[in-house]
């Protein structure tokens, strides 16, 4: 099942952050439970080079690849799904001009302005005929635009509106940067909660999806029941963290018993 009709039946999913751009490292984040893994290359270490082959273990593990492009590469969003990706995430989307080029470049005409060339997708994901693949392929890939600003926030519903973007990522971290005009990052701040609460709210009532990067687990339920779907967290260097102290606490504890 693709991820839009998963998140369309109303499946809550995981998606991990890879920054680590080595399909190896890739591969062994994809066979941890997550169901979709992200390949950053905005503040990640992923180029093109390595999202086209980190793409690849993932779609082995039979799970879902996403990228996230950096600030304004909106030519990177359709490069990214000619390697095969599901969903392309546009970080600082502040305005509606922003989402209909983002837009332009994730959907085909009439809809959209991107280019034919499925060279990789195709044979990656493909069933039936490059028609076929046309066809589908605007409800199949996912555009999420970032709100990570004030102005993407006074901006939000012209950015819903905007045909093509089929959904938004909330970055809690800058929004929190901005919420507060530069004085803390904090991605669980009180005092913004109900603000991330009605930007989901919001893209909800207009049909669309709403995804949110998750720092701190404890909140997960909360994002959750605000209505984001799409949960983002455990970069490998999180995982490789949590891994080594986990492991660490019980050999010491084996051993002082």
């Amino acid at each position: 099942m693709s991820l839009v009709a998963r998140l369309d039946a109303g499946e809550t999913l995981f998606t991990a952050w890879s920054g680590v751009p080595d399909a190896l490292t890739v591969e062994i984040v994809a066979n941890q439970g997550f169901h979709a893994i992200t390949l950053d290359m905005q503040h990640g270490g992923h180029h093109e080079d390595s999202v086209l082959r980190g793409i690849v273990p993932i779609l082995k593990a039979g799970k879902h690849p996403l990228v996230r492009i950096p600030v304004g590469r909106f030519d990177m969003a359709s490069r990214a799904l000619d390697f095969g990706a599901e969903a392309v995430i546009a970080p600082m989307v502040n305005s509606v001009e922003d989402a209909r080029r983002f837009a332009a470049a994730m959907k085909y005409p009439p809809l959209g302005e991107r280019s034919w060339g499925p060279t990789y997708a195709f044979p990656r994901h493909g069933k039936g005929t490059q028609s076929d693949w046309l066809k589908e392929s605007n409800q199949r890939t996912l555009a999420f635009a970032m709100i990570e600003t004030r102005a993407a926030l006074d901006a939000l519903d012209g950015i819903l509106e905007t045909p093509g973007i089929d959904g938004i990522f909330l970055g809690p971290s800058d929004f929190s940067i901005a919420w507060t005009d530069g004085e803390t990052v904090d991605s669980t701040l009180e005092s913004m909660m109900e603000t991330i609460e009605s930007i989901a709210g919001r893209a909800r009532k207009a049909g669309k999806h709403a995804a949110i990067y998750v720092m701190e687990p404890a909140i997960a339920g909360r994002v959750v029941s605000m209505g984001y779907q799409l949960l983002a967290m455990g970069s490998e260097h999180k995982l490789i963290s949590l891994g080594a102290e986990n492991l660490l606490k019980s050999v010491r504890e084996s051993i002082a018993s």
